[in-house]
């Protein structure tokens, strides 16, 4: 472990401490007055939040250490996906576990809760970063018979994801396996026939949630339309379904350049019931203002763009999978984030990475910043011995020579 520390990334590390302590105090900001209100302690979440960022240190560590051929092995693989497939049938077809807001269901340890179809996004990046890297060969040969039983057994999941219900989640999982497929060295005739069947698929589901009102729409999935039905104009359901866009709206009026101060945030104070989760960034932008924002938003994009390039440069099939999933996976949580608090896209419940309220979602991307960090630290340990061996190859050369 200790040779393994001088590999360690602190490109990596470095922002993912900066954004998790950012984020812990700007859940105590924005749970503080709530608390205040209810005679509980105003650290108490907030407490949580750096409690779980501590496991997560220590899940990261552990992670690291770890070997990466672990999970490059058919047991592994089949303990993983099977672990998986038993969480998310106990929560989604059994109906085990609580349900929030009528749209996610969470099993609880103890105190603590946790989502499985968080965790479907490890099983989806490293699963495909496993068999697409063993059919490097054969995949521009066959693509269908290639591609056939990952995509039934991603969609198996998606589709138990999706029936929760938690729309959000599921579009996660589906945009992150479509990258993977197409980084996986398909045919560039399939990518471009991929590119043009997920703009009918939004397209699809666009018209079938808003056609006539939504009168297609399951009673299950209502609350789709509803959220989709506000992006255009939140004002005209201000006191009901738009309530929480609007006051986001605000919040983010409110802060203009500089922001109003930590801690003086107006929205908070019941405006937006659920302000340290989904709607933690639009507080920190009316707190810390548009440019501390754009900081925290740079950072996080660093974060991304380092995991990203080591996918880019590995030489490694299956390292090179797996960061190009990692660093989807967090640009898409980002995007989806963003895109519902400013209305571009409809409300999710999808959190802000490593700055939201909760354990399950906090250690879920420490997992994978953690299998990050030790895909650099193979790379580097990789291109130093690549190094060490193009220095002495000339040499025994030269000794050759002399002795002909």
């Amino acid at each position: 472990m200790r040779k393994k520390l001088q590999f360690i990334d602190f490109k990596i590390l470095i922002p993912y401490i900066v954004l998790n302590i950012i984020g812990i105090i700007m859940i105590f900001s924005a749970s503080s007055y709530k608390l205040n209100q209810q005679g509980k302690s105003i650290f108490s979440i907030a407490t949580k939040q750096g409690i779980f960022f501590v496991i997560s240190l220590i899940l990261i560590a552990i992670i690291y250490k770890t070997k990466l051929k672990v999970y490059q092995t058919d047991l592994f693989q089949k303990i993983m996906l099977g672990l998986t497939y038993i969480l998310l049938v106990a929560t989604s077809v059994l109906g085990l576990g609580k349900t929030i807001s009528g749209a996610q269901r969470w099993i609880s340890i103890g105190s603590f809760s946790f989502q499985p179809s968080e965790f479907v996004m490890i099983s989806t990046i490293l699963y495909c970063a496993f068999i697409f890297s063993k059919r490097q060969e054969t995949i521009n040969q066959d693509f269908f018979k290639s591609v056939m039983v990952p995509t039934a057994i991603i969609g198996g999941m998606i589709l138990l994801v999706l029936v929760q219900p938690n729309v959000g989640g599921a579009a996660i999982i589906f945009f992150l396996f479509a990258v993977l497929i197409l980084s996986s060295g398909i045919p560039a005739g399939y990518t471009f026939l991929s590119f043009g069947g997920l703009v009918l698929f939004i397209g699809l589901v666009w018209q079938i949630v808003m056609f006539n009102g939504g009168m297609l729409i399951p009673e299950r999935f209502s609350h789709v339309y509803k959220r989709f039905s506000v992006m255009s104009n939140p004002f005209e359901d201000k006191l009901n379904n738009g309530f929480q866009l609007v006051n986001s709206y605000f919040a983010i009026y409110n802060g203009g350049w500089f922001g109003k101060g930590l801690g003086k945030s107006i929205q908070k104070k019941g405006f937006l019931p659920v302000a340290e989760t989904d709607f933690i960034f639009s507080i920190t932008m009316e707190e810390l203002g548009l440019i501390a924002s754009i900081i925290i938003l740079m950072i996080l994009f660093y974060l991304i763009l380092r995991i990203l390039s080591i996918g880019i440069r590995s030489t490694n099939a299956f390292n090179s999978l797996a960061c190009i999933g990692i660093s989807t996976a967090i640009l898409l949580q980002l995007f989806v984030n963003l895109g519902g608090i400013l209305s571009i896209m409809p409300m999710t419940g999808v959190p802000f990475p490593f700055m939201s309220y909760g354990g399950s979602n906090l250690m879920t991307l420490s997992i994978l910043v953690g299998i990050a960090l030790n895909i650099s630290a193979d790379e580097k340990r990789h291109q130093l011995y690549e190094g060490h061996a193009l220095e002495i190859q000339p040499y025994k050369q030269i000794n050759m020579t002399n002795e002909v």
